[in-house]
């Protein structure tokens, strides 16, 4: 039993306070019950608490959807930073023994919230990962171990730290946090080549419902499989992960060409459509789709940006895209030959000449009020349904859409490998995004109201049996839990993110946390009926 030096109490007090109901606040009685619980003391700066002029910093510090910082959402009753892994241990223990509900951050990214505030339950309390971002990688065995808080953009830096000749296959976003990124997938822009991040993990270590810790071997194959994919919060608390490490060559290619509607961009993204799951496994091609400004005052267009990773120099790629995809019009002045920590930088959207030290900085690029939905494409869209596309997108202020292509290792993959079950027979996902920087409620509505409309105008033209979504774009929208979901009530949003690995994952959630402990709006239920 360990005691910090700050939070000495007696032990009949610890032990009262942590199974009897008192008149002392819901932290006085966590903290007193992680004393008593810890191996390793507990600095009094693990918490932050409402009242603490950092509380606000703390924890709007890696949360990007302004949405769920606005006042009248409820905020967790205090944050607490665990330094070591034992310390997030203890957190389950207590929180469990004094019925607190926890969520979990190790990033921030999560597009509605979930890891740090609660549209379903309350109090509740942050646990905050921020401190637990070691990373070990072992080059000689192509893996590496990383701590849930630590960032894609540190990993990525990290490796290339060791080898100029190994990567990871996981966000372009780098400032994504390892732990929930991994627990929904984790596609990134070597994704056509070695699949998601979540398929190529070795190994984790996480914090069960009991207050255990479990590696792969503890925790069995059943629990290994669900984590990897089956979205985060749901079965226990991610400490870290054990990852392998791929093959990338010393010399990559990366290029950006746009192409607005006066260029003939239709027929060029139709084309894309054909194409782009076929080309070569080495090369992702994502289309990034914005409204722009033309030379005419007042005028806007669409562009579509053509933005790319080549695993090879500038001449092959050349050739593969005048074999491939030559209505691009891909020239060489158009490509630009560097390594791969910094085609990193250049897909993240950091400005030319950025060093990949700012990737030790773990900083989003974007903080904003926003909403976003996805697709999962089988058929291309045809070019009249794209103009009409277009005419939406130039209704709204800053619209968004992101599409990702599939095929290679992605078509090669089970659907039922991991719990992500999108692989052979997309062509590619889209990401609709819109954001706006005026949290009143009437451009809320506006923002949300615009982009429920293009969802439901592309619905003739993705898949409906079920409709596919990915669940690290989390969309309430498609269904909300209450306090204890049934399979039938969480089905509608579950077989739109896991399709048939859907009912594996309840029969494991009910298995390893038939009291339904790890719990948010849209966990896995427990029981089947």
């Amino acid at each position: 039993m360990a005691f910090s030096s700050t939070m000495i109490l007696p032990l009949l007090l610890v032990l009262l306070s942590a199974f009897s109901a008192t008149s002392k606040s819901v932290q006085e009685n966590f903290m007193q019950c992680l004393d008593a619980n810890s191996e390793h003391p507990i600095p009094i700066s693990a918490f932050c608490s409402q009242t603490n002029s950092s509380f606000t910093s703390v924890l709007n510090s890696t949360a990007q959807n302004l949405r769920y910082l606005m006042p009248l959402v409820p905020k967790p009753e205090f944050i607490f930073i665990p330094v070591y892994e034992s310390h997030a241990k203890s957190a389950v223990i207590c929180a469990k023994r004094l019925a607190i509900h926890l969520r979990f951050r190790s990033g921030g990214h999560d597009y509605e919230g979930l890891s740090y505030a609660s549209e379903i339950e309350t109090p509740f309390i942050l646990i905050d990962f921020i401190q637990l971002r070691s990373i070990n990688v072992d080059i000689d065995d192509n893996s590496a171990w990383v701590q849930a808080g630590a960032t894609v953009g540190e990993v990525y830096y990290r490796i290339s730290e060791k080898s100029k000749t190994h990567g990871f296959p996981a966000g372009l976003c780098s400032s994504l946090g390892i732990g929930g990124h991994i627990t929904g997938g984790a596609y990134g822009s070597m994704m056509r080549k070695y699949g998601l991040g979540a398929d190529n993990v070795l190994d984790a270590r996480i914090v069960d419902v009991n207050g255990e810790i479990l590696d792969r071997a503890a925790m069995g194959e059943d629990l290994f499989w669900a984590i990897r994919g089956g979205g985060g919060a749901s079965f226990g608390v991610i400490l870290a992960w054990k990852i392998k490490l791929v093959a990338v060559p010393e010399t990559v290619t990366v290029f950006t060409v746009p192409k607005t509607l006066e260029q003939g961009a239709t027929k060029i993204l139709y084309r894309w459509q054909q194409v782009a799951d076929k080309l070569d496994d080495d090369l992702f091609i994502r289309v990034i789709i914005q409204v722009t400004k033309t030379s005419q005052k007042g005028k806007r267009t669409v562009t579509t940006a053509y933005n790319a990773l080549y695993l090879g120099d500038a001449e092959r790629l050349l050739q593969v895209m005048d074999q491939s995809f030559p209505e691009l019009g891909l020239a060489r002045k158009d490509c630009i030959e560097t390594s791969w920590i910094k085609s990193v930088l250049y897909i993240a959207g950091f400005p030319s000449e950025t060093p990949p030290e700012v990737l030790l900085e773990g900083k989003s690029l974007f903080k904003n009020y926003f909403k976003a939905k996805s697709d999962f494409v089988q058929q291309p869209i045809p070019e009249t349904a794209l103009e009409r596309l277009w005419e939406m997108l130039l209704e709204e202020e800053s619209p968004l859409m992101i599409w990702n292509p599939y095929g290679g290792m992605m078509a090669n993959i089970s659907d039922s490998a991991i719990p992500f079950p999108h692989r052979k027979g997309n062509l590619f996902k889209i990401q609709y995004v819109t954001s706006w920087y005026e949290g009143s409620k009437g451009a809320t509505r506006k923002h949300m109201d615009w982009i429920k409309g293009l969802y439901d105008y592309m619905s003739a033209y993705v898949p409906t049996s079920p409709r596919g979504a990915y669940v690290n774009y989390r969309d309430l929208d498609l269904g909300m839990n209450h306090k204890n979901a049934s399979y039938t009530e969480a089905s509608v949003w579950g077989a739109m993110y896991f399709k048939g690995n859907f009912r594996r994952l309840v029969k494991i959630k009910s298995k390893v946390d038939p009291g339904n402990f790890f719990r948010h709006e849209q966990s896995i239920p427990v029981v089947l009926e």
